[in-house]
């Protein structure tokens, strides 16, 4: 079953949908999921095909905009991560207060930037007990080191530049999410994506980018302790290369697996590895909850 829902974060009104297992009976509670969705991704896109399964395996599951994406209320496509968490922090509450939820027993799942958003948010708030991380990243500075040195000087002026007409003038310079993940395998997802979901199409303001940059979610991961970390990684992603998951495994405290799969970072999302990754994230989350 599923019920579309609001709550607000920072004032702003936030959609989300809450799915229900259908054998749940009206005085039984259970575990809450909140699905953190990736790069200027909208809740319609990949998220219900997890919900719909995590929900079926017994859990109540929760998907969300964050602020200034998709049916939420917010400055468009303003991604800042440490705005993106404190949305997810209050996705947490919502979903604490619905009357199936068990509010003891409380999980995060994440892809790809949500992933990482789900490793900073554990890492900071003690109610989440379970963390599933998948295809994430520990620091966006070390990947981006790997792009040439003119890329990254170009990056830089322009970064320079825009913080300086931000103070003068209140306004950002935007650009395509395109030019921050341009591999071919990003460029084909989203353009197939956006055909199905209008509404996913974005700019990013400048500001926002530069926050991205800064954004090193592997500082906190060795504080989820003792809650338990699931890491999932594709061995021949481009855009948050295994490493990086190697990493936050290595500074994160056990309770923790680390689990890779032979592919890229969209072939999780389809097919055979998109069924080996849910039923992963299922035995994770019953045997911690």
């Amino acid at each position: 079953m599923q019920r579309k829902e609001n709550f607000y974060s920072d004032g702003n009104k936030i959609a989300a949908t809450l799915f229900i297992p259908d054998d749940l009976n009206e005085s039984e509670k259970r575990p809450g999921i909140v699905l953190c969705h990736g790069f200027t991704c909208i809740k319609e896109l990949i998220l219900p095909d997890y919900a719909s399964r995590f929900a079926r395996a017994g859990f109540v599951s929760l998907i969300f905009d964050y602020r200034g994406f998709g049916e939420s209320e917010g400055k468009r496509g303003n991604l800042i991560p440490h705005e993106q968490v404190t949305d997810i922090r209050n996705a947490i509450s919502f979903l604490q207060l619905q009357k199936e939820v068990d509010s003891q027993r409380m999980a995060l799942w994440g892809t790809s930037f949500g992933a990482a958003n789900a490793i900073y948010t554990a890492g900071i708030d003690k109610r989440i007990k379970v963390i599933v991380s998948q295809v994430g990243f520990g620091d966006v500075e070390r990947i981006l080191k790997k792009r040439s040195l003119e890329e990254l000087q170009v990056l830089a002026k322009f970064f320079e530049e825009d913080r300086k007409t931000r103070i003068l003038t209140g306004k950002s310079a935007t650009i395509s999410p395109l030019h921050i993940l341009n591999d071919q395998g990003s460029v084909r997802f989203f353009t197939e994506a956006i055909k199905q979901f209008p509404t996913l199409k974005c700019e990013l303001p400048l500001e926002a980018v530069e926050a991205i940059y800064e954004y090193k979610p592997e500082s906190v991961v060795d504080k989820i302790f003792p809650s338990a970390l699931l890491l999932i990684a594709a061995e021949k992603d481009v855009v948050t290369p295994v490493e990086e998951s190697k990493i936050l495994f290595e500074k994160a405290k056990e309770p923790k697996k680390l689990a890779t799969f032979p592919i890229g970072h969209y072939d999780i999302y389809t097919g055979e590895y998109f069924d080996k990754s849910v039923q992963l994230a299922i035995d994770w989350f019953k045997q911690y909850l």
